[in-house]
C-alpha cells in the first residue's frame, strides 16, 4: 500500500482582504499611471498582489515581505494567479538603509504602520523617498487618527487592543504621517475616506 503523501499549502489567507481590495482598487486605479511599476510593502499573504496584478495588467506590480512565511504565500498566490505583471517577491526590510529596488512609479503599503513600531514607518517614509520617482506616490491604507482623536470609538478599541499586544504598536495620528512625508520631500497630497472607518493616505514626491 502506498504511502500518502501530505503536502501542505503555503498560501495564507487574512479576511479583511476581500473586504477592503475592491475600494483600494478604485484608488489606485485612479492614481497609478498607465505603466507603472508598484512596489507594494508588507505584502503579507500576498492576496491583495494576485488580485490588484489581475484588475491592473499594465501595471508591474512587485510584492515584498520581511517574514518567510510570508514570501512563501506571496509566491503560491503568484504561481495561482498566472499573470506575467506580478513579479516575484522580494525580502524587503523597511528599516534597512537599502533596499532591492530602485526607481517606481509608486510604493503601496496597506495596514502595516499601526502594526509595527514607528521606527518602521520612519523607514518607510525614507526608503520610499529614496525608491519613488520625482512625482510618484506613497499609497498608505488603515485607520488613523485626526488631531489626536480616533475617527470611531471601533477604532479606539482597537488601537487599545494593538497596544496590548504591543506597546510600540498603536494607530498613528495623521498629523505625524503627514510631517514625517515632509521631512523625506513628501507632501500629502489627499486623503480619502474608506470603509471600516479606514483612511488612504496619498503623499507624493517632490519634484
Amino acid at each position: 500500500m502506498a504511502a500518502m503523501i501530505v503536502t501542505s499549502d503555503p498560501k495564507l489567507h487574512h479576511p479583511h482582504v476581500a473586504r477592503n481590495r475592491e475600494p483600494i482598487l478604485a484608488v489606485l486605479k485612479r492614481l497609478l499611471p498607465a505603466r507603472a511599476l508598484v512596489l507594494e510593502i508588507a505584502s503579507g499573504s500576498g492576496e491583495h498582489a494576485a488580485f490588484f496584478a489581475k484588475a491592473l495588467p499594465s501595471v508591474s506590480w512587485l510584492p515584498s515581505d520581511i517574514d518567510t512565511k510570508a514570501l512563501a504565500s506571496i509566491a503560491a498566490f503568484r504561481a495561482e494567479a498566472g499573470v506575467p505583471n506580478l513579479l516575484a517577491p522580494v525580502r524587503l526590510d523597511v528599516m534597512a538603509e537599502a533596499w532591492p529596488v530602485k526607481r517606481v512609479n509608486a510604493v503601496v503599503c496597506n495596514n502595516m504602520i499601526h502594526i509595527s513600531p514607528w521606527a518602521a514607518c520612519q523607514g518607510l517614509m525614507a526608503g520610499a523617498a529614496r525608491a519613488l520617482r520625482p512625482g510618484g506616490v506613497l499609497y498608505l491604507y488603515g485607520p488613523y487618527k485626526i488631531d489626536g482623536k480616533h475617527t470611531a470609538a471601533s477604532n479606539a478599541e482597537f488601537d487599545g487592543y494593538l497596544r496590548q499586544q504591543n506597546p510600540e504598536w498603536g494607530i498613528r495620528d495623521l498629523g505625524d504621517v503627514r510631517e514625517l512625508g515632509a521631512r523625506h520631500k513628501m507632501t500629502l497630497t489627499e486623503t480619502v475616506p474608506m470603509p471600516a472607518n479606514n483612511l488612504s493616505i496619498i503623499l507624493r514626491r517632490d519634484e
